[in-house]
């Protein structure tokens, strides 16, 4: 067949399916300039944010720093800085990335990405949150014996005296700036959290806790950890509506009841199994990951792609156009 003939002979075009296929547009087109629009939304919602935020301030609450935590609830602090001193909070026994405690990752069956990815940002909440921070306060030799006391200790030693302050700070109190532990035998451990705790509420904790080798202090881990370790931040939390079995999260405090963007993902903590499972967070991921994926295909799945022209709904979002049409058609009746 020569190139002429070729050329000649029609195409074999395949056959129009709804399903698939869109019919070409043959209506009328209008100019548009895209950034012209662009500019003049920039400057309108520009001006409307630096005008609203000079009138009505942020509505944000003042960040929750150890310093406020410390101050307004001293006892729940010194309580939390005890079990991260014995090694007992959440942060300490949280298993990856942060330590290596078995049996914590968790998992699905034999996947475990926690495990895989291991131990990559190692907190040691003792030295971390506690010792280590202790040492860098000037002028305090009564607070630097007793932390070369506590770590020249037996671990068996070591456990006997947080075991006995654990047991007793719940009965704490703090009256004149100082807290009051009843008596005991509890060796070093009672001037390391007093001394912590006051350390806390001066602020520097915060500052020992940000140190960082970059430039740029940016990794705020360590304090959030630390926060949450203890019941204050989740009290300021539950009051927000922010609690696991609340609405979970949103951008702005005030702003009840939460982002309803993400509502979708918050509702499965409420209900079986992973409202009671150890294993709630990878499970509900995986979850999301696979109502995601089928969402993404939704495109390409016969039938399900199709619902929009089953349902005609496009005709509501597009009514002014087809009443246009309508209007323009002969008789006065929509194509």
């Amino acid at each position: 067949m020569t190139a002429a003939t070729d050329a000649a002979t029609p195409r074999r075009r395949r056959s129009f399916k709804q399903d698939r296929d869109v019919e070409e547009w043959h209506g009328a087109y209008h100019p548009y300039d895209l950034i012209k629009e662009g500019i003049i939304a920039f400057v309108v919602v520009s001006l409307l944010v630096v005008g609203l935020a000079v009138i009505f301030s942020s509505p944000d609450d003042t960040p929750v720093t150890v310093k406020s935590w410390s101050t307004a609830n001293p006892v729940d602090f010194a309580t939390t800085a005890i079990t991260e001193l014995d090694g007992t909070s959440g942060t300490a026994t949280y298993g990856p990335p942060y330590n290596s405690t078995t049996g914590a990752s968790q998992s699905i069956g034999p996947i475990s990405p926690e495990s895989w990815f291991g131990v990559h940002h190692p907190i040691d909440t003792a030295t971390d949150y506690v010792l280590a921070p202790l040492q860098t306060l000037p002028n305090t030799p009564e607070v630097q014996a007793a932390v070369s006391e506590y770590k020249s200790a037996s671990p068996t030693q070591q456990a006997a005296w947080t075991k006995a302050y654990e047991d007793a700070v719940t009965k704490a109190s703090f009256d004149n700036g100082k807290l009051t532990v009843p008596a005991g035998d509890y060796g070093p451990v009672a001037t390391i959290i007093a001394g912590l705790t006051s350390m806390a509420r001066s602020g520097a904790l915060d500052g020992a806790l940000l140190s960082t080798r970059q430039f740029y202090g940016a990794d705020y881990t360590k304090p959030l950890l630390f926060l949450a370790d203890g019941t204050y931040l989740a009290d300021l939390g539950a009051a927000q509506h922010l609690s696991g079995d609340q609405w979970g999260m949103m951008n702005e405090t005030g702003n009840y009841p939460g982002q309803a963007w993400l509502w979708l993902y918050t509702m499965w903590y409420q209900v079986p199994p992973f409202k009671t499972s150890a294993n709630a967070d990878f499970q509900v991921w995986g979850l999301m990951l696979v109502l995601t994926v089928l969402l993404a295909l939704v495109p390409f799945i016969p039938g399900l792609r199709s619902i929009p022209r089953w349902t005609r709904i496009y005709r509501l979002i597009w009514r002014r156009h087809y009443k246009d049409l309508a209007a323009a058609a002969p008789g006065g009746t929509s194509p």
